[in-house]
């Protein structure tokens, strides 16, 4: 008897999107499955981030046709914050600082948040800080320091893996997680996605980047090529190794 196909925890269905009014994403098809890691891969300019921002729901960005569905439902018109107690998450290329506001505070709203508990007590917070910060490999003193506020770049992606962690999202993007990472923060990052991968896995992810290196740390079971605002090829590793080798001369 045949199985019935598992809906995607995450789809674009020819998706157009414009930023100040020029068209950057021209028909965009994507569909992540439960567990899945997918790579998104392309020169710069190619309208990478500006897919994860609407995948987000950043107001930067117009979808004038075409849908985003998470876990089936259209969530084309839901607001960032909608999007994110849903399950949504985007790790940042450049993540933000917030002199003032300590870690565990920040983690304690966002959790909060995400679960739909208001009263969170600070308590429980930092008992699956200390849990999560032992997996991941982070010293207990980061619970108290100020949100990305002086943090080096690799401490500024291991943050938000822990954040990732913490929040349980179905559906995360990570965005240039890798950028400005020198090759052992790299390996600590790839490290941290696979630890949280273990405990939740039927996360799906999506993993924009320009680097070989992650790739090989993360093996992602789909790579997808986007040139132009448009995906013109899709594969699996032995299409990013070739993009590794010759480039992206070939589909310009």
């Amino acid at each position: 008897m045949a199985t019935e196909p598992t809906t995607p925890i995450l789809q674009l269905v020819d998706l157009h999107a414009t930023a100040g009014g020029t068209e950057i994403l021209h028909g965009v098809d994507l569909s992540v499955g439960k567990g899945e890691i997918h790579a998104l891969l392309g020169p710069n300019g190619a309208g990478k981030s500006t897919l994860a921002g609407i995948i987000m729901g950043n107001p930067l960005y117009e979808v004038t046709s075409g849908s985003v569905l998470l876990n089936g439902q259209d969530i084309t018109d839901w607001t960032p914050d909608v999007r994110a107690k849903a399950g949504v998450f985007l790790a940042f290329q450049y993540p933000e600082a917030i002199a003032g506001v300590s870690v565990v505070q920040f983690l304690r709203q966002a959790m909060a948040a995400r679960t739909g508990v208001e009263d969170l007590s600070v308590l429980e917070v930092r008992f699956a800080m200390a849990d999560w910060m032992e997996k991941l490999g982070m010293d207990s003193s980061f619970a108290e320091r100020h949100l990305n506020d002086g943090f080096s770049g690799g401490e500024k992606k291991r943050n938000e893996i822990l954040q990732m962690a913490l929040l349980e999202p179905c559906f995360a993007v990570l965005d240039e997680t890798d950028s400005g990472l020198d090759i052992d923060a790299l390996r600590i990052v790839a490290k941290g996605v696979r630890t949280v991968r273990e405990t939740h896995q039927d996360l799906g992810c999506l993993v924009i980047t320009h680097y070989q290196k992650l790739m090989d740390e993360l093996q992602p079971s789909h790579v997808h090529l986007l040139v132009d605002g448009e995906i013109v090829e899709n594969g699996d590793m032995a299409l990013a190794e070739k993009i590794a080798a010759n480039g992206y001369e070939q589909w310009k």
